[in-house]
Formats: C-alpha cells, sequence, structure tokens
C-alpha cells in the first residue's frame, strides 16, 4: 500500500504546538535589520511566530548602533590606499549611496568575511547564507518538534503545515497566478530532470534549446532521443546567448503541429552562469504561442533578478534555494503550471507518491495532490521553514541588488580592461563575458545582464596564464573565486572561440585529451558578484589583478605555485 499523508485533514486539533499565533513584522528585525520590500510583502503575512517579539527585540538592539547614512565609514577600511579608492568611486558611482541598506546587511548578517579577511566572489557557484536567517531557523528547532510528513501525527501535521507555508511563499515571491503549485527538489538540477524524464516527447517531438545552457538542461536532451524526439541547438553568440531573431526562426521552423500529436519543450536559461547574457523573457510568450511547452532555468537569474509568472507565465521553473540566500543547500524547486504537470508521466513511483500499490501486480494508484506524485521519498522537511524565512529575508534586498552590482560590475570590469604589464605595456586579463549596455540609475531598474565577469589572465607576452595557477594565487590572499567552464561547454566554447574545436570531438574523448587539441586549459577565471558584494570586495579583486602587472610580484607567486604543485606530486 501506499502512505498516509498529513496533508489531509485530521480529526482533532495538535494541542501543544509551540505557534499560536502569526509573526509580526517586527520580525524582520532579526533577518538583517531591514523592513519587508512592499515587492513582495505578501509573503510576510500568515506564517507563524519563530522567536519571542522580547528575543527579536533584544536582537534589535545589536543593530542599533548602525548609522543611518549613504554609504560605510571610511574606519571600514584598513588600508588608505582603499579608503582613497572608495571615495574616488562614490564620485563616479553617486548612485551606489541608494544601496547603503546592504552595506548594513554585510555588517549584522556576513560580518564573518571581514572578521576572517575574506574576499567572497563566488555567488553563482553558491549564495552566502544571512547568520540571522541561521538563528532564526535554528530557534524554531529548538522550539518545536516536527515529524515525517507521511503520517497525521502532531508532529507530522506541523512539519505539513511548514511544506505548505513554504510552497506558498515560493507562489508569492514569484508572483505565480492561480494555476501554478510547487514542487520540492534537491535542487534546480533536480527540478530540470523532473520534467526531462516525465515530458511525453515522441518522435514527432522537438527539444530546442540554446547551447549557451548548463548541462542539466542540456541533459534532457537524453530523455527527448530516448524517444525518438528531435534536437534543435539555438547557436550562441561570441560573447553568449543568443540572437533573438536567429531562435525565434528556429522555434519557427520546428514549431509542434499541436501539443497533442507532437509535444514540444523549449528550454530556456533566464542568464548564462558564464556568459553573462540574459535571454529575454518574452521569447517565453513566443515560443508559447507556437505551441510549444516552456521551461525556464532560473537558478543563475533569480538571486538577483525580479520574475514575475504574472507577467512571463512559463510553463515551468527551475529554481535552487542556496543559490538565492545561501540556506539551506540540498533544496531547490520546480514552479510549474499544474495544466503542464498533468501531462507529465513518471517512469517510476517511489515512496510518498502513490496512494495505492498491488504487490505482487501491476496496478499502481499515484497520490492525490499533483505535488506529491513526484516528490520522491520524504521532502525535506526540517528546512522548508527557512525557504519561507530565506524568501522573505531576500525580498527586503533584492529591489536594491541591481543598481548596487551595477555599480561594482561597471568599475571592477573598467578597472581590470585598463590594468597593463608594467614592462611589456600589454593587458593583464581578457574580459570574455557580455558586458552591460547600460549602467543602472537607480533602485528598481533591472540590468540585461548578470554580475558575473568570466576572463582569462595575460602573460606579457599576450598568452593566457593557466587558469590553476590564478586560482591557487587568489586562495593564497583568502579570494574566493571559480575557475573551469562552469558546468556550461557551450556558453565557455562560445566566449573562448573554440566552437570549431568543440565540433571535432570523439566519443570516448576526456577533458585532458581536449586541453592538447586546443593548447591550454580549458575554462575561464569566474568573478560573481552577489546579495553581501561590497566595494571592498571588487579593490581587493582589482589589488589581485593589479599584482599580476607586476613581473616581480607574479614571479613570486608563480614560484609557491610551482613548489606547491612539487610537493603534492611528492
Amino acid at each position: 500500500m501506499g502512505n498516509s499523508h498529513s496533508t489531509t485533514t485530521v480529526g482533532h486539533q495538535p494541542r501543544h504546538l509551540a505557534l499560536p499565533h502569526k509573526r509580526t513584522l517586527v520580525s524582520n528585525i532579526t533577518l538583517g535589520c531591514a523592513s519587508p520590500s512592499s515587492a513582495n510583502s505578501s509573503i510576510i503575512s500568515d506564517n507563524h511566530t519563530f522567536v519571542s517579539e522580547k528575543q527579536l527585540l533584544s536582537e534589535k538592539s545589536s543593530c542599533d548602533h548602525l548609522p543611518l547614512y549613504a554609504h560605510p565609514p571610511l574606519s571600514d577600511f584598513t588600508h588608505d590606499e582603499a579608503a582613497h579608492a572608495y571615495s574616488a568611486f562614490l564620485k563616479t558611482y553617486p548612485e551606489y549611496q541608494s544601496t547603503w541598506i546592504i552595506d548594513s546587511l554585510r555588517r549584522s548578517d556576513f560580518s564573518r568575511l571581514d572578521r576572517g579577511g575574506e574576499t567572497y566572489v563566488d555567488y553563482m557557484g553558491g549564495s552566502l547564507y544571512p547568520e540571522s536567517l541561521i538563528r532564526v531557523h535554528s530557534a524554531f528547532l529548538n522550539t518545536n518538534v516536527l515529524g515525517n510528513t507521511h503520517s497525521v501525527s502532531p508532529s507530522s501535521h506541523l512539519s505539513s503545515t511548514c511544506a505548505n507555508e513554504a510552497r506558498a511563499a515560493v507562489l508569492s515571491f514569484f508572483r505565480a497566478p492561480p494555476g501554478y503549485t510547487v514542487i520540492f527538489t534537491p535542487n534546480a538540477t533536480g527540478a530540470l530532470k523532473l520534467v526531462g524524464e516525465s515530458y511525453p516527447f515522441t518522435e514527432n517531438s522537438t527539444y530546442v534549446l540554446g547551447a549557451d545552457s548548463h548541462n542539466s538542461v542540456h541533459g534532457i536532451r537524453q530523455f527527448a532521443l530516448q524517444k525518438g524526439a528531435q534536437v534543435q541547438y539555438i547557436e550562441s553568440t561570441q560573447h553568449g546567448g543568443f540572437h533573438v531573431p536567429t531562435a525565434k526562426a528556429i522555434l519557427a521552423r520546428h514549431k509542434p503541429r499541436t501539443r497533442d500529436v507532437s509535444p514540444s519543450l523549449f528550454a530556456m536559461t533566464g542568464q548564462s552562469n558564464i556568459s553573462n547574457s540574459k535571454n529575454p523573457l518574452s521569447l517565453i510568450k513566443y515560443a508559447s504561442s507556437l505551441g510549444y511547452h516552456t521551461l525556464l532555468d532560473a537558478a543563475a537569474l533569480a538571486p538577483t533578478s525580479v520574475i514575475s509568472l504574472e507577467e512571463t507565465p512559463v510553463d515551468a521553473m527551475a529554481i535552487s534555494f542556496y543559490k538565492m540566500f545561501g540556506y539551506p543547500t540540498g533544496v531547490g524547486a520546480l514552479v510549474i503550471k499544474q495544466s503542464l504537470l498533468a501531462k507529465l508521466k513518471r517512469p517510476w513511483f517511489a515512496g510518498g507518491t502513490v496512494d495505492v500499490v498491488q504487490v505482487p501486480g501491476n496496478l499502481v494508484t499515484m497520490a492525490h495532490e499533483l505535488h506529491e506524485r513526484f516528490e520522491d521519498g520524504t521532502i525535506n522537511y526540517l528546512t522548508l521553514p527557512a525557504i519561507t524565512d530565506g524568501l522573505r529575508f531576500l525580498s527586503a534586498y533584492l529591489p536594491f541588488l541591481p543598481l548596487r552590482l551595477s555599480c561594482l560590475v561597471d568599475h571592477l570590469t573598467t578597472s581590470l580592461s585598463k590594468l597593463r604589464h608594467e614592462r611589456a605595456g600589454t593587458p593583464v586579463v581578457r574580459i570574455l563575458s557580455r558586458l552591460p549596455s547600460r549602467r543602472l540609475r537607480s533602485v528598481g531598474e533591472q540590468s540585461d545582464t548578470g554580475s558575473v565577469v568570466s576572463l582569462i589572465f595575460l602573460s606579457p607576452s599576450g598568452t593566457m596564464i593557466p587558469n590553476s595557477f590564478i586560482e591557487h594565487a587568489a586562495s593564497q590572499r583568502h579570494i574566493s573565486l571559480r575557475t573551469g567552464c562552469m558546468c556550461n561547454p557551450g556558453g565557455a566554447a562560445a566566449i573562448l572561440g573554440i566552437q570549431e574545436d568543440m565540433a571535432r570531438l570523439y566519443p570516448g574523448v576526456t577533458l585532458k585529451d581536449f586541453e592538447e587539441v586546443v593548447g591550454r586549459e580549458l575554462g575561464v577565471v569566474r568573478i560573481s558578484l552577489g546579495l553581501a558584494s561590497t566595494f571592498q570586495d571588487v579593490w581587493r579583486v582589482i589589488q589581485f589583478a593589479s599584482a599580476m602587472a607586476s613581473d616581480e610580484t607574479r614571479q613570486a607567486m608563480w614560484g609557491d605555485w610551482m613548489s606547491t604543485k612539487a610537493g603534492q606530486a611528492i
């Protein structure tokens, strides 16, 4: 038989749940000392109190010393050169002062970065968790008892209540109109796989996707090919993404006859994790008008961009919460229209997805609730309350992020582009990712790119310096960045200009084989900014890159790297 679920109405009310009333607005004080954003304020209502108001007011006092100024004081800088650079930065980017609230957030929730001297610029790999979110969640776990949702006990009922609140919070955050539901998954990859393995591809179907996509989007082609469907790629530009007219032409050329006879899927990457390109969400409406089902990979887009499912009614969207607000890891979601969900057919069933299973035999009755049919086993019920709070937290700061990151990315790329080797006078770096077409000037504007800078470092002669050396040298300076192809081979090939080499790959080829053909390490150095990024972070990255311009400094770092490699070999 299947499992019972506590989502149904129980015959009695739990008597000792420590969730007696709604959470008050003062609870926002514990989440970064900020008031909620009106953009997503509906998330705040209809939730339970996690900690007492007295405790919340006590935590507020720890934030009261923060002055309401437009930028951090120069005392925040431990270096006169940094303070001078910051003053010059503010003269060039006065609009940056409108985002002062994130400087306060950096002190209240991410002070561990500055205490440890860490420069974190890998937000595309994973956002950093705010300390207040951990405190609130810990307080909730310490106060309450949660049980497996596949029961009707009081502890199970509480877990189911929290899960339902988390689903509602996700729908509210993304402004989903009626007709959507939420399936919790391990991550965005898990969400994409759910669609791929369950989509009703046939021999008359087509799967259309952009070359500049994550491997989790490329991987869906395996399910399509297994069922005899065609796979059509939209070629990437040299800076990633794709030309909209080209995309429209491919979609029109392979449009389905009907959704029933030739169900076809268009998967679009909202923002590339390597090229920094954003694809226009308006293309989703165009594809839908042609009869495609639409799937949006929003893993890289959601952390710093406003997404409204009212304005862009995509059929399904994949997200990862750790990329949005750092905690918890191991939880993502598929936000999906129930109309599409009803058409998806799982290739198997599992605990939690069924109502009745005949054993021995072949009869299976799936769970009544559609979303339950797609949540294998037991959902991560202990962490789902943190999703509700994390979305409420992010909603307070999301309006300020595009403007702040626009200033920082523009300053970073402008400064890096000016760097020259001290003797040869040649460029120190080559920026490969797409740059914004314009600077933002006010809070509320949205950028046409992300906050990713992908580049390679160059020697005085103009050859590429190995990424592995850059990563080692950055680590020595406590800079957390990332190198490689970022699980995006199409985007990497485009911005590195190696599409022809990619076309010559053969079965069984390894990365080492590929690098020997190309003649260098593959991949880029990726610097990605996010929720807690400040001028100090960017300044330290620029200082690190500037050190590469000095022959003496660079050679010293190279010698240290070679010694480390030799020690590892021994």
